[in-house]
């Protein structure tokens, strides 16, 4: 492969970013910025979707639209550098997606925050930036990434917590364990979990949502997904649990920037933003990863899972059942 050819780049640049070199990785993106802008001044570039929206300007005094281009949870996950972002700009405009309104219109953390999805003018600004790109923007490394939890507003989930009927005296786990079907290899076939139901004292609360909420198996499950359906509902349902056990979807990121404890079961060819050979996660100090040891093998994941359950509900449940 030619090494300066884009596939070698973006080996390069993932190959840092799992290893936890972020320096490295925004090095990569400089040299890939120098050449685009470049084709740029020249006519020569094709803008794609996948290229920087933000052209280097700085944020001091401007006026700055953040755009959400992406899934939900990578929206959840970034958000964490808006406040940064706020504190430098004079005005920051963050378009969402419209199911992030209800959780966050209440929020005067973030700037003032729109339906990305309309057509309405925006406001007079001078820069733009797509807000998976503030991690660059900001060189942070994994020393360095804001992480105090929780950065998502809670104060208006308070009423939507009392409709969930969740049980005293036991360990109660809210259960995803399917992601979006853009990628199922993320997915765990939920038989796959049945080993759980032996554990005693813990109470599993299905938030699964989507074609596989449906689903079941010899776990039994307490039925929540039709009262979890919008984000705001599950993420009240979310912290009433004692863990939410979930794989790599943007319900990870909900439960991580709401700082509930969440043990993630991640499959062995993971997404860079998880570094690798870690059980934990610098984006998220509340998070657990319980990693595939081989690609396809959930049964070692699971097992890891029931010991580790077996270990913290007797401290938790004082009086066992």
């Amino acid at each position: 492969m030619d090494h300066a050819s884009p596939q070698a780049r973006e080996s390069r640049w993932m190959e840092a970013m799992r290893r936890g070199d972020f320096t490295a990785a925004w090095e990569e993106t400089d040299r890939i910025e120098i050449e685009r802008r470049a084709l740029e001044k020249a006519g020569r570039l094709i803008r794609q979707e996948h290229h920087l929206l933000w052209n280097g300007l700085p944020f001091s005094g401007n006026r700055v639209v953040v755009r959400c281009h992406h899934g939900l949870g990578d929206t959840l996950q970034f958000l964490r550098f808006v406040p940064h972002l706020r504190e430098l700009a004079h005005q920051v405009t963050l378009l969402v997606q419209p199911a992030l309104l209800p959780l966050l219109g209440c929020s005067e953390r973030f700037g003032e925050i729109r339906n990305g999805w309309c057509e309405e003018p925006l406001p007079a600004h001078e820069v733009e930036i797509e807000i998976m790109e503030l991690a660059y923007a900001f060189r942070c490394t994994p020393e360095t990434l804001p992480n105090n939890v929780p950065y998502l507003p809670t104060d208006s989930l308070g009423r939507a917590r009392a409709g969930f009927p969740i049980q005293s005296g036991a360990f109660n786990v809210g259960l995803l364990w399917a992601a979006s079907e853009w990628n199922p290899r993320r997915s765990i076939p939920i038989q796959k979990l049945d080993p759980l139901r032996h554990i005693e004292n813990v109470r599993f609360y299905s938030l699964q949502q989507g074609i596989h909420a449906g689903e079941r198996s010899a776990l039994k499950l307490e039925p929540l997904s039709d009262q979890t359906r919008e984000i705001t509902q599950a993420a009240a349902a979310m912290m009433q649990m004692d863990l939410i056990l979930t794989v790599d979807s943007m319900a990870a990121h909900l439960a991580g920037a709401l700082g509930c404890p969440v043990w993630m079961l991640l499959r062995n060819e993971a997404d860079w933003r998880w570094l690798a050979n870690r059980p934990d996660s610098p984006w998220y100090p509340t998070m657990r990863i319980f990693r595939q040891p081989k690609e396809g093998a959930w049964e070692p994941v699971i097992q890891e899972v029931a010991r580790a359950l077996r270990q913290i509900v007797p401290i938790h449940c004082r009086d066992p059942i």
